[in-house]
């Protein structure tokens, strides 16, 4: 009898030892897990977690300007289009189009324009970089800053069913004039106010960014001389025109790849 009773208590001992080896095993392991967890990196980036397609805008320093209105579009494909109004110079309007990258960091683009321009990519923001791929600092730290545009829901002012005020024409600054233009989807009719008299037509679009204005016709009203020189020369645009591009509340006439014929700005 005593001989089952010291191999039971031997039994018990053996087995009490075994549970806790088993618990202390398990109590390392979720440890180690619980470690593994806490130092997983971040791999969180600009390019993977920020909704950063859409249309930014923003006046940037100028040396010798009043400054750069710029505008500048990301699309999905990885293509860009910017146009940089170089305020208060004649023929001051340059339109770019290209591609850009993400750089390995997946915060930073990279344009290819001849500049080779770097922006870092915030929430609803483009920040551009200096020469040496950094942020720029100081009291001008703040106009480096281009603001994402959000209308309409979509990050963009539609082309059609728009009002487009003429603020330069052919190079020059249009700063006391009526002048706008409007294409309407009912029935594709264009029409709008060339400085002195009204206008309507029809106009076409082929391929997105192709337009072609027909069976314009105009009223017959004299006005003053300098509302007549605008007139003349806007009226020449829209017989030349072949293209237009847009860019948050910025719209442009243009003929092939040269510089835009007249600039236009979205009347809220």
């Amino acid at each position: 009898m005593k001989k089952h009773i010291v191999a039971f208590a031997v039994l018990a001992l053996l087995f009490s030892m075994s549970c806790k080896s088993d618990k202390q095993e398990n109590t390392e392991s979720t440890e180690v897990e619980i470690t593994k967890a806490e130092t997983k990196p971040d791999m969180h980036t600009s390019q993977n977690s920020l909704d950063w397609k859409g249309t930014y805008v923003g006046t940037l320093p100028c040396a010798d300007c009043e400054g750069i209105k710029t505008t500048i579009r990301l699309n999905e494909d990885m293509s860009y289009e910017a146009v940089m109004d170089y305020l208060g110079k004649k023929d001051g309007v340059f339109e770019t189009r290209g591609y850009y990258k993400w750089e390995d960091n997946g915060q930073n683009i990279l344009l290819s324009d001849d500049n080779e321009t770097k922006f870092k990519v915030g929430e609803n923001k483009l920040i551009q970089l200096d020469k040496s791929g950094e942020v720029v600092t100081g009291e001008l730290a703040e106009f480096y800053v281009l603001q994402k545009q959000n209308r309409n829901n979509t990050g963009e002012i539609a082309f059609t069913d728009t009002k487009w005020k003429l603020v330069k024409l052919m190079g020059q600054d249009i700063t006391d004039s009526e002048a706008f233009i409007s294409f309407a989807t009912d029935e594709n009719k264009v029409f709008g106010h060339a400085g002195c008299n009204n206008f309507n037509g029809s106009f076409e679009v082929a391929n997105k960014l192709q337009l072609k204005l027909s069976k314009m016709a105009t009223t017959m009203k004299s006005c003053s001389e300098e509302d007549m020189k605008i007139e003349q020369k806007f009226l020449e645009v829209l017989n030349t025109v072949d293209n237009f591009s847009l860019s948050g509340n910025t719209m442009t006439l243009n003929k092939a790849k040269m510089a835009p014929l007249a600039v236009f700005e979205a009347v809220e």
